[in-house]
């Protein structure tokens, strides 16, 4: 069995759709964002996230010299700031950040976390950092952005899981 092209293993990951988010740190002064969906829940206990970067990713740097990430879980409505972090500046947006435990992240998303490097792990041409989350922040108002075949969408007719799916996940973590 060959190993797929990096084209086609892109596109068959673009068909699982995944909520979009800015990744932000304050380094040298400055603050730094970019976009991602690479995001995701590791432990309840200690409470850890993980987010991944390219090795050409700017942003790689900046964290590892920094030590702390934050991650903004953007809200339906916020694709021109996803495109902005996503290196096509866009000059009409300004006021974009509230702070957590010194960090940038971006007013109104769904929810915000500030977390502490826990680990890095090199993975092939991108480096997982887990991060320990010190701080979060819910807004439960507001629907999340979605990212699916390289396009933006939202939420329609959502329902809650049934119970007996949340009590098979929580047998499944076991």
């Amino acid at each position: 069995m060959s190993t797929p092209e990096p084209r086609v293993f892109r596109d068959a990951c673009g068909a699982f759709a995944t909520g979009v988010n800015v990744i932000t740190t304050h380094c040298d002064g400055h603050d730094h964002g970019m976009t991602a969906n690479a995001f995701m829940s590791i432990s309840l206990d200690p409470p850890l996230i993980a987010i991944s970067i390219a090795e050409k990713a700017r942003m790689l740097g900046k964290i590892q010299k920094s030590g702390r990430f934050a991650v903004s879980v953007l809200a339906s409505g916020m694709d021109a700031i996803a495109w902005h972090f996503a290196g096509k500046p866009n000059a009409d947006l300004h006021d974009l950040f509230d702070t957590l435990d010194d960090l940038p992240v971006i007013r109104g998303a769904v929810a915000t976390f500030s977390a502490s490097v826990y680990d890095e792990i090199i993975a092939g041409d991108h480096t997982i950092f887990l991060g320990h989350v010190r701080t979060l922040i819910r807004n439960d108002n507001v629907e999340p952005v979605l990212f699916f075949k390289g396009k933006f969408g939202a939420l329609e007719n959502t329902s809650k899981a049934p119970a007996s799916m949340l009590q098979l996940e929580t047998e499944l973590m076991w």
